[in-house]
């Protein structure tokens, strides 16, 4: 009988994996298309400016390209694909006006994103230069090298912002009635206003050196939870025309939860994954000294594992095998363990949020437990 139940069990544990790597796949099978679609009408919004900026300046040229390139060579366009789905969720139906307005968000993203690279000085992103570092390089022979850092610091804060000025048009010229822009407008600056206080924490906890595991939390939900999937998603509602609360409040927990797995598998990459996926240099959040979860719990252990990680974060020239002696403490200390398990129990808190909302569209519905399930399993 004994040997029964456990053969159950572990058929159960077995069909439940499978599915969620289901979701998991049917998941990336929804970006990859969304993708697709978004990506055609960035590419003929960024034509249409590259045109405009061309009659003004050369360095309005510049700038256009520069954040072109930027948004192009990579990402998954989590952000408005999220838009897009809680769009159709509440019953939207005009396809060519919400896929042209989801892009606001993916420039939104992108003007976060470069002003975020000049904080924690990284050097490239998605696998090509990040936008100050390309700067760097391009007036290297005409600046003195004590400014060069400044010069590319400098250019990359303004097309941040042109980047923003972007965003807004894009809302602001879209094709939804006038109130409902207005209204889609002040959500994008909701969005970006609540996200800032978690980058000002982020960048407070690592000049301290220490924070708290509460501090952690509020920084996660503000630097990615509110921007990546909270914001998107109210925003989609909005332009559906949707005030319900309890939906609207039922969408938002499963954003929060979903968010802050997000981020804490985030921080696991940052430190565990192929440096090929991931388009970006593995342990630099190490050499920043990112006061993360993981790095949080490892010196919550204590022992010799704590003490690794006190000798290596922030360390500038980090080598290889001191990041491999990094990735072993935090293992060995339980902290990954730990931060899995944590991150399977927002999932599928996250997920059961999703029975409290009466879905207009099968569609989105399974677009949201499959993103769960992707955000719980990614590996870049």
């Amino acid at each position: 009988m004994l040997i029964c139940n456990q053969l159950f069990i572990i058929h159960n544990q077995f069909n439940l994996f499978i599915l969620n790597e289901n979701h998991k796949e049917r998941a990336k099978i929804y970006l990859r298309n969304y993708k697709q679609k978004v990506d055609r009408s960035l590419t003929k919004y960024f034509e249409k400016k590259k045109k405009q900026a061309d009659k003004i300046d050369p360095l309005s040229l510049a700038a256009v390209r520069s954040i072109e390139e930027f948004t192009l060579s990579g990402g998954k366009r989590i952000r408005p694909a999220v838009v897009y789905y809680a769009y159709l969720a509440l019953g939207g139906e005009n396809e060519k006006a919400i896929i042209e307005a989801s892009m606001s968000v993916e420039l939104v993203h992108s003007f976060l994103l470069i002003h975020d690279d000049v904080i924690d000085r990284d050097k490239s992103r998605h696998g090509v230069d990040t936008v100050h570092e390309s700067y760097r390089k391009k007036a290297r022979f005409a600046v003195s090298k004590e400014d060069l850092c400044h010069f590319g610091n400098s250019m990359a804060i303004v097309v941040g912002d042109v980047a923003y000025s972007m965003a807004n048009e894009i809302m602001f010229n879209s094709a939804f009635p006038a109130e409902t822009i207005i209204k889609a407008l002040n959500k994008i600056q909701q969005i970006v206003y609540r996200t800032i206080p978690g980058e000002m924490l982020d960048v407070v906890m690592q000049m301290r050196g220490k924070t708290t595991e509460n501090e952690i939390m509020r920084m996660y939900e503000g630097k990615t939870a509110r921007y990546t999937f909270e914001g998107p998603i109210h925003l989609g509602m909005v332009l559906a025309q949707s005030e319900d609360q309890k939906i609207l409040q039922a969408f938002s927990q499963y954003s929060l939860d979903l968010g802050i797995a997000f981020q804490i598998r985030d921080d696991i990459l940052g430190i565990f994954a192929d440096e090929q996926k991931l388009g970006k240099d593995v342990g630099s959040d190490i050499i920043e000294g990112k006061q993360t979860l993981l790095v949080f719990k490892t010196l919550k252990a204590g022992g010799s594992s704590a003490l690794v990680v006190k000798k290596l974060l922030g360390k500038k020239n980090i080598k290889k095998k001191e990041i491999e002696e990094f990735r072993r403490a935090v293992t060995d200390s339980g902290a990954l363990a730990y931060c899995n398990q944590l991150i399977a129990d927002l999932t599928d808190r996250a997920v059961a949020q999703l029975e409290k909302i009466d879905f207009k569209n099968k569609e989105a519905k399974d677009f949201f437990i499959s993103l769960a399930e992707y955000v719980g399993r990614r590996d870049y």
